[in-house]
C-alpha cells in the first residue's frame, strides 16, 4: 500500500556507514534505518551471531522459557535499574504495553486514574493508542474516534504540566529528546521537576526511549543525563541493530500488574531478536561506542555550527550524542534531496529541521565527509 513517501532510491547492500543502490551508486548513510542500524550495515559480529542462532532456532513461542530472552532481560535490568521487561516487536508496541501497564496498575490499586499526559510535538507510534498519545495532529486525521484518556502539554513547561494534573491522571509519558518532532531536547531540570511532580501526586513517569535509547544519545539511556529514574521505559529501534525487537521495562511493583493473560506477543523476544540485541549491547561495551558517540556527536554539532557562520540559513544546531538536528529558516526537503544526489542520506524532522542519525560506530572521517556534503549543498542552494 502507498503508505510511504519513498525516496527515489532502491538500496540493495550496506557495509558499515555506507549503502549502495541498484545502480551501484554509493551513499554515506546518516539515517541508519531511522536510528535502527546501531552497528551500521553487515557488521561481522552481528552476521556471525545471527547465522549461528538461525542454525539453532528462530522461534519457539513464549509458552516456553527462552534462554536468550532471559539473558537479555537480565542485561537490560542491570543497565537500566528497572526490574522486569516485556518483549515485543516495535516501539509502538512497547508504548502500547506501557500505556496498558500504567492503567492496569491503577486498576489493581482500586483507583480510577487512567489519563496519560504527553507532550506536544511528541511521537509515540501509529497504533490507535500511541498515535492518540502523540502530540501531532497530522498523524490522527481520519482515524477517529480516537481512544479517550490522553492530553498534551508543551515540552519543558512545568507549570502547564502542574495545571493539567488532576484526579484522573495516571502517568506522564515523555521522550527525553523528541526525534520525529524536531530534535527537541527535554531539559534536565524539567525532567527532574517532572519526576518530582510524579512522586508528589503518585503518578507513573514513563519515558519513551525508542529513538534515544541504547547509546544513541551518548549514554546507554538518555534519562541518565538528567539523573532520574523512570517507572516505565520503552525501547526499540537501535536495540536490535536492524532486527525487529521492542521492550517495555518497569519497576517490580508496577510490573506485577502484568500477570499471565494480561498482555502478550507471539514474536516478542524470540531467540533471533534477542541474539541481535545481546550482540548490540556486547559491541557497545567492547568497542567503547558510548565514547565514540559522544565524540562524533560533538564533532558533528560543532561542524554544523561552523557551517552556520557561513550560511545563516542555519538558525540552530541541537541534539545529544548522534541524534542531532539543524534548524533552518527555510524548508529542508530540497536540501535532503540535494544531499542524496551528492551521496549523503539524511532525514527531515519536521519541515525546517535536518536530522542526522549515523551508526554509533561512525568514524571521524565519515562525519567530516558528511559535513563537507552539507556545506556543498548549502553553497548551491
Amino acid at each position: 500500500m502507498n503508505t510511504y513517501a519513498r525516496f527515489p532510491l532502491t538500496l540493495v547492500r550496506g557495509e558499515g556507514s555506507r549503502v549502495w543502490d541498484d545502480n551501484g551508486n554509493e551513499y554515506l548513510d546518516f539515517i541508519a534505518g531511522i536510528a535502527v542500524n546501531t552497528l551500521g550495515h553487515a557488521h561481522p559480529g552481528m552476521t556471525e551471531a545471527l547465522s549461528a542462532q538461525a542454525a539453532d532456532m528462530l522461534h519457539c513461542s513464549n509458552l516456553f522459557h527462552i534462554p536468550k530472552q532471559q539473558l537479555l532481560a537480565d542485561r537490560l535490568a542491570t543497565l537500566s535499574g528497572l526490574d522486569a521487561t516485556f518483549f515485543c516487536n516495535s516501539g509502538a508496541e512497547a508504548n502500547e504495553a506501557a500505556i496498558k501497564l500504567a492503567r492496569k496498575n491503577f486498576h489493581d490499586q482500586g483507583s480510577a486514574r487512567r489519563t496519560i499526559i504527553s507532550a506536544t510535538q511528541s511521537f509515540h507510534g501509529r497504533l490507535l493508542s500511541t498515535l492518540t498519545a502523540t502530540g501531532q495532529d497530522k498523524v490522527k486525521i481520519g482515524f477517529d474516534p480516537l481512544p479517550a484518556g490522553f492530553v498534551h502539554v508543551p515540552l519543558n513547561d512545568i507549570e502547564a504540566l502542574k495545571q493539567t494534573i488532576n484526579a484522573q491522571t495516571a502517568a506522564v509519558l515523555l521522550e527525553p529528546l523528541q526525534g520525529e518532532g524536531g530534535v527537541n531536547i527535554a531539559d534536565a531540570a524539567y525532567l527532574q521537576a517532572v519526576r518530582q511532580l510524579c512522586d508528589e501526586h503518585g503518578l507513573l513517569l514513563m519515558l519513551d526511549e525508542v529513538q534515544t535509547g541504547v547509546g544513541r544519545c551518548g549514554t546507554m539511556f538518555a534519562f541518565e543525563q538528567a539523573g532520574i529514574q523512570p517507572d516505565i521505559l520503552t525501547l526499540a529501534k537501535g536495540l536490535g541493530g536492524g532486527v525487529a525487537i521492542g521492550a517495555m521495562l518497569a519497576t517490580e511493583s508496577v510490573a506485577a500488574s502484568f500477570g499471565p493473560g494480561t498482555h502478550g506477543s507471539t514474536f516478542g523476544g524470540n531467540p533471533l531478536s534477542c541474539t541481535a540485541a545481546l550482540t548490540v549491547l556486547d559491541e557497545i561495551e567492547s568497542a567503547q561506542l558510548l565514547a565514540n558517540v559522544q565524540q562524533r556527536g560533538e564533532q558533528l554539532r560543532q561542524g554544523l555550527r561552523d557551517l552556520a557562520t557561513h550560511f545563516p540559513v542555519i538558525t540552530e544546531v541541537r541534539g545529544q550524542g548522534l541524534l542531532n538536528g539543524a534548524e533552518l529558516s527555510q524548508e529542508v526537503g530540497p536540501l535532503v534531496a540535494a544531499a542524496r544526489d551528492k551521496g549523503l542520506l539524511i532525514l527531515m524532522a519536521g519541515p525546517n529541521v535536518l536530522r542526522f542519525l549515523p551508526p554509533l560506530n561512525v568514524s571521524a572521517a565519515e562525519v567530516d565527509e558528511a559535513l563537507a556534503i552539507v556545506g556543498a549543498v548549502l553553497e548551491g542552494s
